[in-house]
């Protein structure tokens, strides 16, 4: 390999810059492209990266519609706590295996730099309450003492790894307000800041012009040891927005109104850039929040390029002038700022949307997805065509006769009624919508407007207020705001991922009786929600109030003019309150540094923990890969349709007190109150194999019509939890496969939805379509994704699920191609109207098969740390 990078002769120092060697040909480029392009060009060494790879990121018009593969080497890796857990779990157990292997163990080692939020899943037990906050932190503390003290071990074991402690934010919005560099310094060399994280909303800091998305925590652990990351240089689709948004409508409306845009043009792997006058009427906050919904709207990122907005808001938030200059002039010098008070250069997209902000309206979206936009002004006419539409995403088929039932019961001594459309939780939630200003301050005087008239929230109705970033506790206030949004219940509950992931906590047992036993409801929001609206905060605190005393009030009475917003916004949102917030990050809070943890680089795995196991992986590792292996005689472990998501797949939210995870803590002594959530315990893979596919409202077509985590035993014909299926196929010596439909894994990026499946036994996944992180993650533990071809599915075929399925791959990974065509035979059960044999198509890049050739990401780097010569 070169030793020598091949651009060296192009490296300049800032002071002599003129634009670059590159800047002539690349004027007309993406911005994003041009950041994969510094990249490629500073990470060259004829080995990783080639100069042809830099060649085919130039040509970028050319190349990318005919989805050639470059390497990406990101700047840095971001880990949130639930992800984290697992990913230095992984390099524990790597340390371990390279021990073994007779190699030096401290060779394993984070070579890009990795930021680690513990931004902690805060179940939601304690609400509506002055000590709300501190009550759920020492409950946070008390439950996961053990995973804390674990991180806090890697921080000191591992080099080039930052811990964020608890308490600190929401990793999201602690990349943006703090961890986002914009420009690296290293050693004197600059650079672009770029980052994947190990959660989909990682690209959040795109609304800062920092190239970043989400990626599998698998994937991301081989980027922190130094892997490139393979990737199709994408397509981009230029946005122009011009105008202003009208008074009364805030980020989440146009968030929304974008996302619905997006999915309508179909941007599934593709970068979405951001341009136009419209630029300059939208807050950095606000350019986050679009940025933030990029999985929703299925774009690898929503990128807003460097401008003086972006230099304010770097301003704002603590960083200081000598680093905002330096940042500025580094990108002007290499054509990476956009200056809108010059004459613009036009630049080359794959295609081209408008969108003049003067047209967004308040909406809302739902009942089921969050690219299911409904204008607030047809709210009302929305929700009774769900109630009568058949089931779907967009509908309930509740009977006409039952429509209007309501349900009393007795709550605290005082009668109350519930029935369909009724508000139970009103949460203001950790995602993007929590930190920005505008919409946090219009929440809180919606809240003040709505108690000097007298209005009041059921007391039923569980509110929550779970900011992204300390910060916002600041503002509130320094504004004087925050005590009227205690008075309507939304007390601060915590600074990290709460109702958005199922951590509602439970809701009154009156309550939750009256639902349970009237209705059959479902939700990710909280298990007895079925509806579940995503809306602005604003209208979060809207929906929840009650009238009182007959008085009418109408919506214009409570809502806020943007004038009002924004004079409240200059006033109390201040630099000072950033940097105090940040400090907490080099001087831990004392719960934090009260934890005490060994100094040993190998970690001492206790056999009894329920928190931290050593993960199987490598247990039986040898320095030969396993090379190509096809599947044999293998049965269906589940059979699904469209849209199944990481929610279905991987272990989240609580612990179900029936299921197979419940009944192994039980056995080894866990209380069911200490089950904690599925989050908590991502450490401990015995836990998480449980976890995998006990979604209650999974749709298994081999249980026909019934709804739940369980599955069909085909040998036996006995129905049983999908772990215990699967380990009951283990013990036989059979393999497993999944059949899916459209989309399948699409969501959150989740390593466990695919380390999950490998656990269980399961070789292949055979789908209509991927979810792009998935089917990566799905190939980094060694499963083998396989697509029908257009216009067929396991329907059309005449496939059940019943049958048994050999895939047949040649015996060497040398004979196999990206993108080559894969015959997959249904032998023994096939229906007479089934084929024979199909032909199915794999995806997998080069990178990619020699990952699966060796049985994942992680023995690959393994064996290559171990006989690297260089």
């Amino acid at each position: 390999m070169a030793t020598q990078n091949s651009f060296q002769r192009i490296l300049t120092s800032l002071s002599k810059s003129e634009g670059g060697e590159f800047g002539k040909y690349y004027n007309r480029l993406p911005y994003s492209i041009r950041i994969l392009l510094e990249s490629a060009i500073r990470n060259c060494d004829e080995f990783q990266v080639t100069s042809k790879d830099v060649e085919k990121i130039i040509d970028w018009e050319n190349t990318s519609p005919k989805l050639v593969e470059i390497p990406f080497k990101p700047a840095r890796v971001l880990l949130q706590d639930f992800t984290g857990v697992p990913a230095v779990v992984d390099l524990a157990a790597m340390r371990d295996a390279m021990n073994k292997l007779g190699s030096d163990p401290n060779r394993i080692n984070p070579l890009v730099p990795v930021d680690l939020v513990i931004d902690h899943s805060v179940q939601v037990d304690v609400a509506r309450s002055e000590n709300a906050l501190q009550a759920n932190m020492e409950l946070e503390f008390q439950r996961n003492k053990e995973r804390f003290s674990f991180l806090k071990w890697g921080s000191n074991a591992f080099q080039n790894m930052l811990v964020v402690p608890p308490g600190s934010g929401i990793v999201h919005q602690v990349n943006l307000e703090y961890l986002g560099r914009v420009v690296f310094n290293s050693g004197g060399l600059l650079y672009p800041d770029s980052v994947v994280g190990t959660d989909s909303h990682t690209t959040m800091i795109d609304g800062l012009g920092v190239a970043g998305w989400g990626v599998g925590g698998i994937e991301a652990e081989a980027t922190m040891l130094g892997q490139p990351m393979s990737m199709v240089l994408p397509g981009v689709v230029g946005f122009k927005l011009s105008g202003k948004l009208k008074d009364g409508v805030t980020a989440t409306d146009l968030v929304l109104t974008v996302t619905q845009i997006l999915r309508k043009h179909g941007v599934v792997g593709k970068f979405v850039e951001f341009y136009g006058e419209g630029m300059k009427e939208l807050s950095l906050a606000d350019r986050a929040t679009i940025a933030n919904m990029s999985p929703e709207y299925g774009a690898t990122m929503g990128f807003f390029p460097v401008d003086h907005v972006t230099l304010q808001y770097l301003k704002l938030t603590g960083r200081n002038d000598e680093t905002v200059s330096m940042i500025e002039a580094y990108l002007r010098a290499n054509n990476m700022f956009v200056d809108y008070s010059q004459p613009q250069v036009e630049r080359i997209y794959s295609s081209y949307l408008e969108l003049n902000l003067e047209e967004v309206e308040p909406c809302i979206s739902g009942p089921k997805r969050p690219h299911d936009r409904v204008p607030l002004k047809e709210m009302k006419m929305d929700w009774h065509s769900c109630l009568d539409n058949k089931v779907g995403f967009k509908g309930f088929a509740v009977p006409k006769e039952s429509q209007n039932k309501v349900v009393g019961f007795s709550f605290n001594g005082t009668s109350a009624q519930i029935k369909h459309g009724d508000i139970v939780i009103a949460a203001i939630t950790s995602c993007t919508n929590t930190s920005n200003p505008s919409v946090m301050l219009g929440a809180a005087l919606v809240a003040k407007k709505a108690c000097e008239l007298g209005l009041e929230v059921k007391p039923w109705i569980k509110t929550s207020l779970a900011p992204g970033s300390g910060v916002v506790t600041k503002y509130l206030e320094k504004s004087g705001l925050q005590k009227y949004l205690n008075q309507l219940g939304f007390h601060i509950v915590g600074y990290g991922c709460t109702t958005c992931i199922g951590n509602s906590g439970d809701i009154h047992e009156a309550v939750a009786a009256a639902i349970s036993d009237k209705w059959n409801f479902e939700g990710r929001v909280h298990p007895l929600t079925r509806a579940n609206y995503l809306a602005s905060p604003p209208l979060v605190v809207a929906y929840a109030l009650a009238g009182k005393d007959g008085n009418k009030v109408f919506f214009r009475d409570i809502w806020p003019s943007n004038e009002e917003i924004a004079n409240v916004v200059q006033s109390s949102v201040l630099p000072d309150m950033f940097r105090g917030t940040y400090e907490s990050i080099t001087k831990g809070n004392p719960m934090w540094n009260n934890l005490s943890v060994p100094s040993n680089t190998l970690y001492s795995w206790d056999p009894t923990s329920t928190y931290i196991h050593e993960p199987p992986y490598f247990k039986e590792m040898t320095m030969s890969p396993p090379g190509s292996h096809g599947v044999r005689d293998a049965y269906c472990l589940l059979n699904f349709g469209d849209s199944i998501t990481t929610d279905h797949i991987s272990p989240a939210g609580s612990i179900h007190r029936d299921s197979p995870a419940a009944k192994f803590l039980m056995e080894r002594g866990v209380d069911r109150r200490d089950f904690n959530s599925y989050g908590s315990r991502r450490g401990n893979d015995e836990v998480m194999a449980r976890g995998t596919f006990a979604n209650i409202r999974i749709v298994n077509k081999l249980i026909k019509g019934e709804v739940g985590p369980k599955t069909v035993h085909i040998p036996s014909g006995e129905k049983l939890y999908v772990f215990d299926a699967a380990m009951r196929y283990k013990s036989e010596g059979h393999d497993t496969i999944i059949l899916a439909g459209a989309e399948y894994g699409s969501g959150s990026s989740r390593d466990w939805a695919a380390k999950g499946p490998m656990l269980l036994g399961v070789k292949a996944v055979i789908a209509k379509s991927f979810e792009r992180i998935h089917r990566s993650n799905l190939v980094g533990m060694g499963i083998i994704p396989l697509c029908f071809k257009p216009g067929e599915d396991a329907e059309t075929l005449g496939l059940t699920g019943h049958e048994r399925f050999t895939i047949d791959l040649p015996s060497s990974v040398d004979e196999i191609r990206p993108g080559q065509d894969v015959t997959v035979g249904p032998t023994a059960g096939r229906p007479s109207s089934a084929p024979s044999a199909s032909t199915l198509r794999q995806w997998l890049s080069f990178v990619e098969l020699a990952y699966f050739s060796h049985g994942g990401i992680l023995p690959y780097v393994i064996r290559n740390l171990t006989n690297a010569k260089h």
